[in-house]
This record gives structure tokens, C-alpha cells and sequence, in this order.
């Protein structure tokens, strides 16, 4: 590296440290509040980072390189941003209130170049190794050759190593030859609660090593390795190796007088590293003392310029917690912040002249040197890295069967009819699934599309010609991702792929299925890819009770739920063939909306910015409602609901029901007619878009656009007031039992609410109370009118 470079870097990272810190004592101390509650913002946290970021923002990356930041690093990124001209002045003035620079990177909230948001630890780090394999995937392509590789980079708490999704991770890059591939450990050994335990970066460089990565300790700063070389410095050497985390991190608050004394009472009486304590000031003794590898800006370029290959690399980073400032190694300083005082005493040191604390370039002496140095630095260069693809034509999906069918088994010919053509939208399908692949119905859609894997492997038992309806066959052109059995890493994964036409301007439809009851054990990353704006489609199934010998373990309650409140997703619970066709070939383009915020003013649902979409599905073949009377239905299985029987003008029930249980809603509606007057059945598909387009109308009546009406209040208009409603859904009965809120209607909510257990789905549905007979009985005991008879007692 040039002198002239490495002083541009030691600029920067006084430049960085200041406007990080700066914006965050500006939050807390000055910016007037209007709760009196502490803003925050991680000071320390920031610090320890500030040389790592430094160096490999302008010294090591490229414009094709994707960075996840560590959440509590933020400030640094901003301050680089702003720096750059990339972040204004307002937002950080504003930082963590309304409208400003968020609290941890976000791609959505933040206006300068975040490439993956971070926020809940563990899962930034983990999504770079999944954006790696995407971009291999899509290099593979003949439709994405030509794509320039770059780094999937992590920037990592320590404490982040904590989380378990981590290491499912780490096995998941192992069994797809990870490369390119970087994760920088701030190795500060500090945690919001204490110090890390010693020994750990021992076990840490060896769950990377067996994972095949490189692993590199970066323990030492210049000024470290420097007096090493001096006489007595390898005494000096296996002391700082020796000193216990918490003893280390103590004498760094304290200063240097303390580390003199305390290191002349353990080594003073060698004459050789007396002398290198003595002839060192107090100020210059703690410099040397904490100038760990990760403080030292210097020593990271260089050693990030010295990986030349693309074998995944974990760099361990030795930094101290609070690095550079006043509250530098104390045990409290995660969530503390520098007083006034502190602050005030800081800015002399660092230089800076009152009213200048905002300037980009105050302290800088050679201010067209280091501007010159910004406008060459490679990573910048192309300015905001976000990039985008063509919409791809959506072909026709129709399905439509006269005998029973199941909506997974229905989700499988679809796909399976899109593998035999030779549409663009499934030449751009990857379908991935965590080991259930064959028990989700994704089975001829891989047979035909096949595995992908950057090299190809045979499949043993077609070669020895056993027959196998499996045909797994590994090639770079193959259109499935299988995974191993880890729910995180599917939506990790579903995230990744949902943003490649972000990320690298090549579109893909990412379609994920898994069991629907571990939908809740992924839940953490499904809900960290829609905070991104990823694109995916994620498939739920089997579901419910209905999945009846498997058991409660197995049979889902409150994902119905789950799809209703997860922002960012569009959840949808068909019944029946035809409307799951309808929902996919509309959910294809909804995948790739990019519009405006405006409400559709039919439905008051903003379908125009897109999204991603949720379809709990089940195995249960169910009866088809054959050649429709006409097509109204089909916009309204989009909407969200649609009447399969429409009630009468007199009607005194309704009964709604969403998903599987479509049958036992049916027969219950046939044998109420006959006692009861102008009976109607409501057939949901979307609880959650039905109930979005609600409240979104009631929103805009409130902001006096009186006409807005939503698709569920123009459904339900016409009943009268006395008509009961009878919801009923394999499921939490929250899901509908909103319904009666609409008109103002008594509803009667039926569903599962409780685990379930091995049985029959007869014996199951009887068991909750939503079969058919327990629907009539309800409507016998909690309305008015004639009883009808049930065939059976309803359970106690």
C-alpha cells in the first residue's frame, strides 16, 4: 500500500469515528425529545468496527462485492454514506426518529446503498452466504453468463455467533461449495450482558476450519507487531496472549498509567521490557496496548489484500469494544453512551472546532488529496448499486379437474405443466425445499428441471438402472436448491433469490415449500425476507388437523395468522384447483410488481407495489365445484373471497370457510337450506387480503374519502341484519371471526384452537368441532329458527 494511501485511510477512520458518534450523542443530547426516553445507538459498538470498515470499504471491495453490516455498526455505514454524498444531512440529524437514518441498515427505510438489511443477529450473516450461492446459480445460467462475481461479505458481532442459525448455515455452504464468501468477526469479546468466556475464537477457528473455510487471526495492530521485534517484546507477546478477556478489557478503560503499572508489576523486572514500557509516554503505552489487528487500519488492508481466491475466508478480528473513545473496554459501555462532558473532552482530542462538528472534511489537512483518494475508490465508483430485470410474461395457469383433487397435488401439476414448456417465467423458477422436496409435490417439476450443483453429479441409481420415481440428477442448469432439513435456511435462501434482481439484475421466481407447521420455525427469516422486499413464493403443506395421523406435532394451528399479520406477504388458503390456478398465475406477476404505494380504489389493497405470497395448501382431495356458473368467482379468488353460494334476500345464515374445509362447510350450507331461508356460502380464499382492504378502506373514509369500500363490505352489503354468520377454517378461528365486524353482524367463529393428535380427519374435524354436523349444531344452539337434525352428537 502507498504511504500516501495508508494516511488517506487513518483520515478516514478519524472521520468515520467521528460522525458515527457524533450523529448518535446528537440524537441523545441535543435533538430535542418530546418523551424524555434515550434514543440509543451503540457507540462502542460502532468503534470497535470503525478500522475493519474503514479498510475494506476503501481498500479492498469492488462494486460487484455485497455487504451485510452488523446491526450495531450502522452508524459507521451512515457516516461512510454521508461521507460519500450517498446519506443527507437531515436523516442524520435525524437519526433513529421519524423519516431518518434508521437504528440498523435497512434496503426499504434508508436512502443510502444498503445491499442486505441486518437487524435481528445471525441472520445478515447468514444471508451472504446464501446471496453467494444465488450468484453462482445465476452465473451458471446461459441467461446470466457474463454476471461478475463479487463477495458476499458479513460484517459479525461476536455475540452473533451465538445464534444457531449460524452454524445451519455454515453446513448448508459446505454442502454447496460455498466461495466467495467473506465473514469479519468483530472480535471484541464483549456482549450486551458481560465478556465473551475465554478460549472461544479456539472453538470458532475450528467449526470454520471443518467446514472447509480459511480462517485468519488478525490479533496484532502495527504498533503491536512492531515492538514484538523490539527487545523484550515476545514477553510482552505472551502476556497480552495470556491476559484474561475481562482483565484486558478493564485496563483499556482505565489508561495508560494503569496498564504501565500493572504491566511493570508482571514484567518490570526484565530488563528488556522495562525499557519498551519505560520509553513509551502513558498515552503512547496505551496506544501500543490497544492496538489489536481489527483496530489497526493498516494491518486489515493488508490483510484483506492478501486473500486472492475465492475460498470462503472467516477473519478474526481482535478489537477492543469502544475503540478510540472514552468509554473504551468498560463492561456496561454496549448500551452506554458518552456523557456530555465525556463528549465535549473527546471533540478536543479529535480535534474538531466547535460548529464544524457536522463538516464531512473538518480535521482534514489535505482536503483535495483525500477527495482525489474518494473519487478513485473502487467500490464507489458506480455510484447506487441497486439494479433491476424485465417483468417476465406470465403464460396461462388453468387447472381445473372434475374428479378429487388436492391443492398440493394441484400446486404439483402446475408446476409440473410449467416445466414442460418453454416460457421464460420457468426457465427463471428455482424451487428449493429443506428435505421435504418429494412429500411437497415439487417431485416432477425437479425430475424434469433437475438439481442444481456447479458440478455435475450422477444420479447412482438411474446408472444402475433402479427404478426410482425420484430422477435426481445434479447439473449447473438444474432449477431446484435441495436443502437440508432447516427451516431458517429455506427463507434465508427464499431472500437471497428474491432479491437477485436487485442484487445482480437477473429475476428470479424463488418457490419454497415446506411442512406448514415449521413455517413458525423459520418465522424469524421469513419475516427478515419480506423486511427486505425479497420476492419469493412460499408454499405451506400439508396443513392443519386435516393432516390428520401425523399428530399435533405435525398439524398446524395459527399460521393462518401468521400469513394475516406478516407484513409484506400476500396469504392465500384456497380450496380448490381452479382458484389455486387462478392465485398462482396472478401471484406470478405480483412477484414482480415495483409501482407506486396507491390503492387499488376497488379493493384498497396496494397490489401495485407487489410483494411475496404465502399458499397454505393441503393433501386432503376434496370434491370440485366443476364448470362455474360464470367467472365472477375468479377476481374474487383473487380479492379474497367470493360467494359460492349466494345468499337470498331473506338470508339468516351464512356460513364462511376458508381453505380445506370447504367441503364440510358445503354439506353443512345444504341440509341448513332446507329449514332455513335463503342460506349463503362465502368462500374465502385471502382472510388476509379480504381483512387488509377493510381496514385500508375504513382508513381512507377516515381521511374523507367516504366512497372508499372494500371487497368485503360490497360482498357482504346486500345481508340483512339479523343474518348470523358461521366462520369455520381448519385453523385458529381468529382468522374469520373478524367477518362479523364488517356489517355488524353476530358471527359464531369455528376452528382449531388447540393441538391436535393422531385420528381420522373425521374423527379430528368432530373432534374441534368443525365438521359438518358440529357446524349444524352450532347454528341449532346460537340462532333462531327451526333445528335441523344431526347425524351424530357433537363433542362435548
Amino acid at each position: 500500500m502507498k504511504p500516501t494511501d495508508a494516511a488517506h485511510l487513518k483520515t478516514l477512520e478519524d472521520r468515520l469515528l467521528w460522525l458515527s458518534h457524533w450523529m448518535i450523542h446528537h440524537a441523545n443530547h441535543i435533538r430535542p425529545k418530546e418523551d424524555g426516553i434515550k434514543v440509543g445507538g451503540h457507540q462502542a459498538s460502532s468503534a470497535s468496527m470503525v478500522s475493519i470498515m474503514t479498510a475494506l470499504y476503501f481498500s479492498a471491495l469492488k462494486p460487484a462485492d455485497r455487504v451485510a453490516v452488523k446491526p450495531h455498526a450502522s452508524p459507521i455505514f451512515h457516516a461512510m454514506q454521508y461521507l460519500m454524498g450517498n446519506q443527507t444531512l437531515d436523516k442524520m440529524q435525524n437519526f433513529r426518529g421519524f423519516g431518518g437514518v434508521q437504528s440498523y441498515p435497512s434496503r426499504t427505510k434508508d436512502v443510502d446503498d444498503v445491499d442486505y438489511s441486518t437487524g435481528s443477529v445471525g441472520l445478515g450473516v447468514a444471508i451472504t452466504a446464501f446471496g453467494s450461492i444465488v450468484q453462482d446459480y445465476i452465473s451458471a445460467k446461459s441467461w446470466g453468463k457474463g454476471l461478475t462475481l463479487g463477495r458476499h461479505v458479513a460484517l459479525v458481532g461476536d455475540a452473533e455467533l451465538d445464534e444457531g442459525n449460524v452454524y445451519e448455515a455454515l453446513q448448508e455452504g459446505w454442502k454447496n461449495d460455498l466461495r466467495n464468501c467473506w465473514w469479519i468477526i468483530d472480535y471484541n469479546r464483549q456482549s450486551l450482558d458481560g465478556v465473551v468466556r475465554e478460549g472461544l475464537f479456539e472453538r470458532i477457528e475450528k467449526i470454520f476450519e471443518a467446514f472447509g473455510w480459511n480462517v485468519i487471526r488478525v490479533k496484532y495492530g502495527a504498533l503491536q507487531r512492531a515492538a514484538f521485534l523490539e527487545a523484550g517484546g515476545e514477553a510482552l507477546r505472551a502476556w497480552i496472549d495470556a491476559c484474561p478477556n475481562q482483565q484486558y478489557s478493564a485496563l483499556t478503560y482505565q489508561g495508560g498509567a494503569v496498564w504501565r503499572k500493572r504491566l511493570m508489576d508482571d514484567l518490570g523486572d526484565q530488563g528488556a521490557v522495562t525499557a519498551l514500557i519505560e520509553k513509551r509516554s502513558d498515552d503512547d503505552l496505551a496506544a501500543l496496548m490497544e492496538n489489536l489487528g481489527g483496530n489497526c487500519v493498516s494491518t486489515m488492508a493488508d490483510v484483506f489484500a492478501s486473500v486472492t481466491d475465492d475460498r470462503p475466508t472467516c477473519f478474526l478480528a481482535y478489537t477492543i469494544k469502544g475503540w478510540g473513545t472514552p468509554i473504551a473496554g468498560h463492561k456496561d459501555n454496549h448500551g452506554g453512551l458518552m456523557t456530555k462532558n465525556q463528549m465535549a473532552d473527546w471533540q478536543k482530542r479529535m480535534g474538531v472546532p466547535d460548529g464544524e462538528e457536522w463538516d464531512k472534511f473538518a480535521t482534514v489537512a489535505d482536503t483535495a488529496g483525500l477527495q482525489n483518494f474518494l473519487d478513485k475508490t473502487p467500490f464507489f465508483a458506480k455510484g447506487r448499486r441497486r439494479y433491476s430485470d424485465d417483468v417476465l410474461p406470465v403464460p396461462a395457469i388453468a387447472l381445473s379437474s372434475d374428479r378429487e383433487i388436492s391443492t398440493q397435488m394441484a400446486f404439483g401439476k402446475i408446476l409440473d405443466d410449467l416445466s414442460k414448456g418453454d416460457s421464460d417465467l420457468a426457465e427463471r423458477i428455482v424451487t428449493m425445499s429443506p428435505d421435504v422436496t418429494g412429500t411437497t409435490n415439487l417431485g416432477p417439476w425437479v425430475n424434469r428441471r433437475k438439481l442444481f450443483a456447479r458440478k455435475a453429479q450422477a444420479d447412482a441409481f438411474i446408472e444402475h438402472r433402479i427404478p426410482s420415481t425420484a430422477k435426481w440428477e445434479f447439473t449447473p442448469d438444474g432449477q431446484h436448491i435441495e436443502l437440508g432439513i432447516a427451516e431458517m435456511n429455506l427463507f434465508l435462501l427464499l431472500g437471497a433469490a428474491g432479491l437477485s434482481h436487485s442484487l445482480f439484475g437477473k429475476r428470479l421466481i424463488p418457490i419454497g415449500t415446506l411442512y406448514d407447521p415449521f413455517v413458525v420455525r423459520g418465522l424469524d427469516a421469513l419475516n427478515y425476507a419480506c423486511y427486505q422486499d425479497a420476492r419469493f413464493m412460499v408454499v405451506g403443506t400439508p396443513s392443519g388437523v386435516t393432516l390428520a395421523p401425523e399428530g399435533g406435532a405435525h398439524q398446524s394451528i395459527g399460521t393462518p395468522l401468521i400469513g394475516m399479520s406478516q407484513d409484506g406477504l400476500a396469504a392465500f388458503e384456497p380450496a380448490f384447483a381452479d382458484e389455486l390456478a387462478t392465485i398462482m398465475e396472478w401471484a406470478f406477476g405480483y412477484l414482480q410488481r415495483d409501482g407506486a404505494g396507491d390503492p387499488d380504489e376497488r379493493t384498497w389493497l396496494r397490489d401495485e407495489t407487489g410483494g411475496s405470497v404465502y399458499l397454505r395448501l393441503s393433501t386432503n382431495p376434496v370434491e370440485q365445484p366443476g364448470k362455474r356458473p360464470d367467472e365472477d368467482w375468479r377476481q374474487g379468488a383473487i380479492d379474497g373471497a367470493y360467494w359460492l353460494r349466494k345468499p337470498g334476500p331473506n338470508c339468516e345464515v351464512v356460513i364462511a370457510y376458508q381453505g380445506a374445509i370447504a367441503p364440510e362447510a358445503i354439506r353443512a350450507a345444504g341440509a341448513i337450506a332446507e329449514h332455513r331461508r335463503d342460506i349463503g356460502v362465502l368462500a374465502v380464499t385471502s382472510a388476509d387480503r379480504l381483512n387488509a382492504g377493510w381496514t385500508a378502506a375504513q382508513r381512507a373514509r377516515a381521511h374523507g374519502q367516504f366512497e372508499a369500500t372494500s371487497h368485503v363490505e360490497r360482498l357482504m352489503q346486500t345481508l340483512p341484519r339479523h343474518c348470523k354468520l358461521v366462520t369455520v377454517i381448519d385453523g385458529h378461528p381468529a382468522t374469520l371471526s373478524w367477518l362479523g365486524s364488517v356489517h355488524g353482524h353476530q358471527t359464531i367463529p369455528l376452528g382449531v384452537e388447540h393441538f391436535g393428535q393422531t385420528g381420522t380427519i373425521n374423527d379430528l374435524y368432530r373432534h374441534f368441532g368443525i365438521d359438518a354436523d358440529s357446524i349444524i349444531g352450532k347454528i341449532n344452539g346460537l340462532t333462531p329458527g327451526r333445528s335441523m337434525a344431526v347425524s351424530r352428537n357433537e363433542p362435548q
